[in-house]
């Protein structure tokens, strides 16, 4: 007998498959070459999630209270830490769509409260746009796959499951299924 396991946390779960709506069906190409696989969008959907949120409620600060030298370096340094952090749990696409988007801040200053400002809006932004995908993807999916679904469940005009049409009587017609032992 084998031992019980735990149940693995989200942070130890293999990465999540959830690809953007543009990927093609899983069709072969008419021109006869082998299609290449694509990769997941985001390899750990949890941890985006994770440092989305912190990185909304850093905005959120930002906008409600003024901030000396000392804590504006600190933010700028967290909205750094953040954008490697986010790297990490994104495809090579997404990492470098991020870095086109992101300008950084200026080594030989501490960044203003304006500065701080629209770099944390414009990451907020970035990451809403990118779970509005996810969440485009995941509906296409799931429509796709319902839609597979719904076309297995149909059989050819006339032909019925037997046990569609009432129970089974022993010679009415129908064949047995077979004997059971």
């Amino acid at each position: 007998m084998s031992e019980p396991t735990e149940s693995p946390t989200p942070d130890e779960q293999p990465p999540a498959q959830i690809l953007p709506p543009d990927v093609p069906s899983d069709d072969a190409p008419d021109d006869g070459t082998e299609r290449e696989e694509p990769g997941p969008a985001v390899e750990e959907p949890a941890k985006v999630m994770r440092i989305g949120a912190m990185v909304k409620r850093l905005l959120d600060e930002v906008r409600e209270a003024p901030l000396d030298e000392e804590a504006r370096a600190r933010l700028a340094s967290i909205h750094e830490r953040s954008l490697h952090e986010l790297e990490d749990g994104l495809s090579p696409d997404l990492v470098e769509e991020l870095r086109r988007i992101t300008l950084p801040f200026a080594d030989d200053r501490t960044p203003t409260e304006p500065e701080l400002r629209i770099a944390q809006a414009q990451l907020v932004g970035w990451l809403e746009g990118l779970y509005h995908g996810l969440q485009t993807a995941l509906v296409a999916q799931q429509l796709a796959a319902q839609q597979q679904l719904t076309q297995m469940r149909h059989l050819p005009p006339g032909l019925l499951p037997p046990q569609a049409d009432g129970p089974h009587e022993p010679g009415d017609g129908r064949p047995s299924p077979g004997q059971y032992l």
